[in-house]
């Protein structure tokens, strides 16, 4: 029984005869405390107080050798905090006054009135229990800060290395001294011939993105890594201080031993050149991806440098990076269209450039990988995997077959996001995604990454939350946000500045701007008013009485 109990208490007075009558008269079980302690003058008291850490002490406040005020104090000195309640006298109201002043919670006269008492330790228990509930907030508060200023760390290097930092990318997340120096990037890419992750639920890729983070990251460590976090699905990106190539070779081979034995899954390794500072991001990860995209062209080899590409002293070549990023707009909201004028773009490109032709099977190998990872949670249509893509363009002669490889790829899979779910089926999916929303809310999340949990196409999925729910998918994010920014400016005294994280946006600026359109007030101002309305009500409800 007494491990059921959820708060300890003290009681205190010199008349054997009042305690017993305490200990008897309350109903301590039914209320959820347990005595842990009697005491009959206040040295005792204070000495039980520092053994057993009380939540309530009830004490005669006139004891022998320490009264109850001075005990009280020296109880709070000592890095505690219980809640008190005093026995007094009549003739001792001076004392109780006292002790209300110092911190005392209520008090109450001799003799005692065993079910006034009951009342006033039901009303503590229900401040014990608002004390315990705010520290529990807090707690998680403070831990979802930490997490998510790792998370908006990693989502503005991830900006960086993608080429398209937001304006209002607050760089103070990054700041690092470390990348100032030279380093390298390592990127690892998951094989997708040899598992079944592209059949695996959110949930599942979860759980091994996690397993296989925990093994990169001590492996990094190791090796004084700067840097590691997941980019895209299934690919991870890693910095470390510069190195020779053979120190480099030497890495990567560790490293896909590494995740082969303890993850027990298969990967290849792309490593760039030496740079130096943030600016460099975006062209070390090129150079480590387009030295990997040769992993579709070599039998057995898992680590590719990009000191070893053909003509790698010569001019680096301009990889098509804005284009990509159209082709896959495009492809993912079923723009045949818009698909086929990118195509258009991308023949100019190979004219405009005068490349090799090594050098030009480099930039579509690379072209054809970036905008397939776009697409690695999609069923693929039958003969359009990446691996079948590629077997394709190494057989082409010309940048017009690798084109018409390209589009024919696209075609198929395009064509695959163009059937409509029945209508039991979307309003199915769409209560999933809005479950997955309420859940992560507080996460960078992509219209994507719902769409994928809703088992839809990114076009698919738009219409029929629309259809569905009145608001668009951005609408229905933001006002869930805005709600939960709205709790806990009434209930915490949270910072707005820490609150912004908490539901999702990095930029405090950006979540007041938000907060202010959708309410009308800033978020300082709607915790002033809410303040104002729960001392209005409070007074309306003390004149009901």
């Amino acid at each position: 029984m007494m491990a059921e109990q959820r708060y300890k208490v003290v009681i205190a007075d010199d008349e054997p005869l009042i305690l017993r009558s305490l200990r008897a008269a309350i109903p301590w079980q039914e209320l959820g405390l347990a005595i842990v302690g009697e005491a009959r003058n206040g040295e005792e008291a204070l000495l039980l107080a520092r053994e057993h850490a009380p939540h309530l002490v009830i004490s005669d406040i006139r004891m022998p050798t320490l009264d109850g005020i001075a005990m009280m104090k020296q109880v709070i000195d000592g890095g505690l905090a219980p809640i008190f309640i005093f026995v007094s006298g009549y003739g001792e109201f001076e004392y109780a006054r006292e002790a209300l002043r110092q911190g005392a919670f209520d008090y109450l006269l001799k003799p005692i009135d065993h079910e006034e008492l009951t009342g006033m330790i039901v009303r503590a228990i229900d401040k014990l229990n608002r004390q315990q509930s705010s520290r529990l907030e807090n707690d998680r508060l403070v831990h979802s800060v930490q997490a998510l200023s790792m998370l908006a760390r990693e989502r503005m290097l991830a900006e960086l290395i993608e080429g398209t930092p937001r304006p209002l990318t607050q760089l103070h997340w990054l700041e690092s001294s470390e990348l100032e120096q030279p380093y390298f990037m390592v990127v690892i890419q998951l094989d997708p011939n040899v598992n079944a992750y592209r059949r695996w639920s959110p949930e599942e890729r979860q759980l091994w993105a996690f397993a296989v983070r925990n093994i990169i990251e001590e492996w990094s460590d190791r090796y004084g890594g700067l840097v590691v976090f997941p980019f895209h699905s299934g690919e991870w990106v890693l910095l470390f201080p510069d190195a020779s190539a053979d120190a480099k070779r030497e890495l990567g081979a560790e490293l896909t031993q590494v995740v082969g034995v303890y993850a027990k899954l298969s990967c290849h390794v792309g490593i760039s050149g030496t740079v130096s500072g943030l600016d460099r991001l975006s062209l070390a990860y090129e150079a480590a991806t387009m030295a990997l995209n040769r992993k579709f062209f070599a039998e057995s080899r898992r680590v590719f440098l990009e000191e070893e590409l053909i003509g790698s002293a010569a001019e680096p070549v301009l990889y098509p990076k804005e284009l990509e990023l159209k082709l896959a707009r495009c492809a993912q909201l079923l723009d045949v269209d818009g698909f086929t004028e990118g195509l258009v773009e991308l023949r100019d490109y190979f004219e405009r450039s005068a490349l090799t032709k090594a050098q030009a099977g480099g930039v579509m190998a690379g072209l054809a990988a970036g905008l397939y990872r776009r697409f690695e949670h999609e069923p693929a249509a039958e003969g359009a995997s990446l691996h079948e893509l590629m077997v394709r363009l190494q057989e082409a002669q010309s940048p017009g077959d690798w084109i018409g490889q390209l589009k024919h790829a696209f075609a198929e899979l395009m064509k695959s996001g163009l059937g409509k779910p029945s209508k039991e089926d979307a309003k199915s999916m769409t209560e999933k995604a809005i479950r997955y929303m309420e859940a992560r809310y507080a996460n960078d999340l992509g219209i994507e990454e719902v769409s994928q949990v809703a088992g839809l196409s990114t076009s698919q999925f738009c219409a029929t939350f629309k259809s569905l729910t009145g608001y668009t998918f951005l609408e229905y994010l933001t006002q869930y946000r805005m709600d939960k920014a709205k709790y806990i400016l009434r209930h915490t005294e949270v910072k707005v500045y820490q609150i912004a994280p908490l539901v999702g946006y990095q930029d405090p600026k950006y979540f007041t701007q938000v907060f202010k359109r959708t309410t009308g007030l800033t978020p300082s101002e709607y915790r002033e008013k809410a303040r104002i309305d729960g001392v209005h009500a409070a007074s309306d409800s003390k004149l009901e009485r």
